[in-house]
Order: C-alpha cells, then sequence, then structure tokens
C-alpha cells in the first residue's frame, strides 16, 4: 500500500448550544476591568438580569455557569499538577467539545478495494479542529501504571485487542473500559488477514467481536487488521460481523521516536496515532515512557488528543 497524503475536508459546524456556551465560559472567565461600575459596584449592569428576564432565572444561569467554569478551573489545575507528576513539559491542551455531526469517512485513496458498500479503511479522520486520536493495540504489557497515568491527565485512547494476548487478565482491560476506553477489534489470534481463507478471517474477526461482547458488554464497531494488512475478504468479512470502520493510522509512537507515514513527518488534524501495548522487555522503555514520548509530540505541536468514538 503506498503513503498517500489523505485528503483533508472542510470542518463541520458547531451547534449553536456549543457557540453559546463558549462565548459565555470566555465571559464567565474574564475578570472585571478596574474601576468597572464604581467602588463595590460590581461592574454596572454585572449580576442584573436582561429586561424581562426574572431575577430568579438569571441568578440560576450565573450560578450554573460559575459552577462550571470553576469546575473547568479545577480539571485544568489537576491536570497541570499530573502533567508535572509523569513528567511532562506542560499539561496536555484540552481537545474541542466533539461535532455535533459525526464526519462521513470515506476510505483512503490507494487504500480500496474492488467490492462495494464496506467498511471504509482510513488513517485520519476528516477534520480541520488541531485534534489527534490515540489508538493501542493488542494487550500485551498490562501495565497498572498506564492506568493511573491517562486518568490523572485525562487522555482519551482506544484500545484495539487480540484475545490470545489479553485472556489472561481481562480483568485489566475492565478496568480500562470502567475509566471511559473503548475497547475494540484486534482479532483472536493477530494473524496475517490476506493469508487466510474467508471463512477463517471471519472466524478471527467475529470471534473476537464475541469475546469483547462476553467480557465487556458491547460488540465493537471498529476493528483494525493485524500489521495494517487486509484484502477484500477480510472488509466482507468485518462487515458480516458488524464492523461499520476499519481505521488504521498515520504515526506509529515508540518510547525513543516517533514513525511516520506521510511524506512530511508531521502531524495533521484528524490522524491516528497508533502505539502498542509493550514494555521494556520488547522496546525501549515502559507504557508510560512512550506517553510522554508521544504527548511531548503532540502538544509540542499544538494538538489535542480527542475520543475516536466521538468522530466516527
Amino acid at each position: 500500500m503506498r503513503s498517500i497524503r489523505a485528503t483533508r475536508t472542510l470542518p463541520l459546524r458547531r451547534s449553536v448550544g456549543a457557540v453559546l456556551l463558549v462565548a459565555a465560559l470566555a465571559s464567565a472567565c474574564a475578570e472585571p476591568s478596574d474601576g468597572a461600575g464604581g467602588a463595590g459596584g460590581g461592574g454596572g449592569s454585572q449580576g442584573k438580569p436582561a429586561p424581562g428576564q426574572p431575577r430568579e432565572q438569571a441568578q440560576g444561569a450565573s450560578g450554573a455557569l460559575n459552577a462550571y467554569v470553576e469546575k473547568v478551573r479545577k480539571q485544568r489545575a489537576a491536570r497541570a499538577v499530573a502533567a508535572k507528576k509523569w513528567g511532562l513539559d506542560r499539561p496536555p491542551l484540552d481537545a474541542p467539545a466533539p461535532p455535533a455531526v459525526k464526519p462521513r469517512i470515506t476510505t483512503r485513496k490507494g487504500f480500496e478495494t474492488d467490492g462495494e458498500g464496506l467498511p471504509p479503511v482510513f488513517t485520519t479522520v476528516p477534520t480541520k479542529e488541531k485534534v489527534v486520536f490515540l489508538t493501542i493495540d493488542d494487550g500485551a504489557e498490562k501495565d497498572p501504571e498506564l492506568l493511573r497515568m491517562m486518568s490523572e491527565l485525562r487522555i482519551p485512547y482506544s484500545a484495539f485487542l487480540s484475545d490470545y494476548l489479553v485472556k489472561d487478565d481481562y480483568g485489566y482491560f475492565k478496568k480500562m473500559q470502567d475509566a471511559g476506553v473503548s475497547l475494540h477489534n484486534h482479532t483472536l489470534n493477530h494473524r496475517y488477514m490476506p493469508g487466510l481463507s474467508y471463512e477463517a478471517q471471519k472466524r478471527e474477526i467475529c470471534g473476537m467481536q464475541d469475546t469483547i461482547e462476553k467480557r465487556y458488554g458491547k460488540r465493537p464497531p471498529l476493528f483494525r487488521p493485524p500489521y495494517g494488512n487486509y484484502n477484500e475478504d477480510t472488509l466482507r468479512a468485518a462487515r458480516s460481523c458488524g464492523v461499520k470502520a476499519v481505521p488504521l493510522w498515520a504515526a506509529e509512537a515508540f518510547p525513543d521516536r516517533m514513525e511516520w507515514r506521510e511524506w512530511d513527518r508531521d502531524l495533521h488534524p484528524g490522524d491516528i496515532v497508533l502505539t502498542h501495548f509493550r514494555g521494556k522487555g520488547d522496546w525501549k522503555g515502559s507504557m508510560p515512557d512512550m506517553i510522554r514520548r508521544v504527548m511531548k509530540t503532540i502538544t509540542a505541536k499544538g494538538y489535542a488528543v480527542a475520543r475516536l468514538e466521538d468522530y466516527v
């Protein structure tokens, strides 16, 4: 499969409600200017209801907004403390609100098969927001420090699991799910899919769908083929098992480096970042070391990590 720079599409419009919330939040966060409204005046009309608006309603809305602003401030302060604890230069950037309507996902040019109506295969989500998506594959390493780090830093990510690696500790990934992480399909045994018959591919994919549903209560909509290799039979089998989309990746993270699919060796809005559940026995560092590397890169380039399932 050749490497082609993915096409970017125009961003989706935000809902009116989201725009109003951002405006209200900015207004609530702003400090009143010195001397506005005179001594003890509180800034002129600040705190007064709008014409025709009951005072109780105005006070209730103002109180709710102030509570929300205070919650955001506390979350950011906690994230800053967590960033220092986990060795980050600065806290991860906050992702924007998810789109009101998810973008239309299509197969990336050069990744097509001849089949029609198959789950789209893509490396980048269509958006112009400066967000990327972190995905972790297989399930070999089960480092409790990773769970703590991601929870304290509030970094969203998606896990693509292979049963032969996770079955010795399903509970580890249940903790992950309970923390808000979505668990997706990476086949039962991590086989090279194009080398298998249609029926064998279907057993690998549908079998993992069944396992995830049994262990975690939900059949996942996303599937990633091992090694990123697939053929038309793979996509046909995935569709028959209830898979809606096949996200691959635009960049891969290691504890000591980043690897890039694109010619410019850079991040782009909507890029999917791949990494693996690995430890010091497999690469030059721990899972927290890898997260430090990838988050320093993502944040330094002005990107936030968003939740893939909010866009796909």
